[in-house]
């Protein structure tokens, strides 16, 4: 009865998003949707009772599922992928310290009720310095693929700031989520970018701040570096085990979780996957977004996700996976899309994934996404339903 009840839930905010809101959201632009959302989120933060009513919503909606995977055990096998929890831009540190210290403000909008809405998250990416990210338009939708494409650039409030603004908030953090870092744009030195990346690292470190697990983004399109760039044996090996050498000084064994890019040959995620494995990581999440010119400007990178990605990230997980079985190797596989509906996901579980990361599906499928995924609704499940009952009458 539970399930039933919770299937006839879901059907019915899947029709009531894509009849009336998803219809209303599309009637602006995608930038504009997306600062609205971030706004709503800032102000819900404020209200009382707003985020025990998100639990609340998402005990009736989505049932435990856990998952084992990445050296851990997840109540869900969803994760909100990287990308909406990331916070604010500031210039510079001192802008960004000032915000959390003196002004006492929500750097982070959605870090309490993202989580408490659709359970595991993941924060970031954070990189070492604030970044204000890419200037103008930089999000877009494109509906017929149910693809989005973004140029963000990295904004964020940096990792010294996002650590003391969590700190502060650390009885009240969800109780699991993970920290996305990824390397500062613009250090062509491995020697600067094994630094970059271990002070990031340490700042959350430092403030006591210990997620369930950490991501490593070694792949980040929309900036002007060279997506593949970090993707190479040597420099990936060596900035793996930094990481996880940092950690384990700590007597710290948070799981870290890689993030690569698609479009890699078979063999160089082979090389990935043995590099991987040597140093300790615990799983592999493919694949960052598809870098695509960008609808505004052709000379310029703008990241393809959502439908338009899934047949990269596929064959991403094909070749990992081959890889993996290849050589027996002891890590996991986390696909990251174009996992919009059940008939997205089993795609990925055939190739023997675990879990699964998602955020377009936020823009198709509504803030149920997660769930409605989870329960195997295609996209137009409650349309099939409707027409098979007046067949039926």
């Amino acid at each position: 009865m539970k399930l039933e009840f919770r299937r006839l839930l879901l059907r019915m905010m899947d029709a009531a998003y894509q009849c009336l809101s998803r219809r209303l959201i599309f009637r602006i632009s995608a930038q504009d949707a997306h600062d609205r959302a971030i706004s709503s989120l800032r102000f819900a933060e404020r209200m009382p009772f707003t985020v025990a009513a998100a639990r609340l919503l998402r005990r009736l909606t989505r049932a435990e599922q856990p998952a084992q995977v990445g050296g851990l055990r997840l109540s869900q096998r969803l994760i909100l992928a990287a990308g909406l929890v990331k916070g604010d831009g500031f210039p510079d540190e001192t802008a960004a310290m000032h915000a959390v210290i003196q002004d006492r403000r929500n750097i982070l909008p959605g870090w309490r009720i993202i989580p408490a809405l659709v359970g595991p998250v993941e924060f970031g990416s954070f990189t070492r310095q604030p970044r204000l990210g890419n200037p103008g338009t930089v999000l877009w939708r494109h509906g017929e693929t149910q693809s989005t494409q973004n140029r963000v650039g990295l904004r964020n409030p940096g990792a010294r700031a996002a650590a003391r603004f969590l700190s502060h908030n650390r009885d009240r953090l969800p109780p699991e989520y993970g920290i996305n870092i990824a390397i500062s744009p613009g250090l062509a030195d491995i020697e600067r970018q094994e630094q970059d990346l271990v002070e990031a690292l340490e700042f959350f470190l430092d403030a006591r701040v210990y997620p369930t697990w950490f991501t490593l983004n070694i792949s980040c399109p929309n900036t002007e570096d060279d997506p593949l760039g970090y993707q190479l044996e040597a420099e990936t090996a060596r900035l793996c085990r930094a990481f996880i050498d940092a950690l384990r000084s700590r007597g710290l064994e948070t799981p870290l979780w890689v993030k690569v890019g698609p479009g890699l040959t078979a063999e160089q995620y082979s090389t990935l996957m043995r590099v991987f494995h040597d140093v300790g990581v615990s799983a592999v999440v493919a694949t960052n977004t598809l870098p695509r010119s960008s609808p505004a400007d052709a000379s310029q990178q703008a990241g393809l996700g959502g439908g338009d990605l899934r047949p990269a990230a596929l064959s991403a997980i094909e070749h990992l996976g081959a890889a993996k079985a290849a050589a027996n190797l002891d890590l996991d596989l986390i696909a990251c899309g174009g996992i919009l509906d059940g008939e997205s996901l089993r795609a990925y579980e055939r190739l023997g994934v675990k879990a699964g990361q998602y955020w377009s599906a936020l823009v198709y499928r509504g803030p149920f996404a997660g769930a409605i995924i989870e329960n195997g609704l295609t996209r137009h499940d409650y349309e099939y339903q409707a027409i098979h009952r007046e067949s039926l009458a």
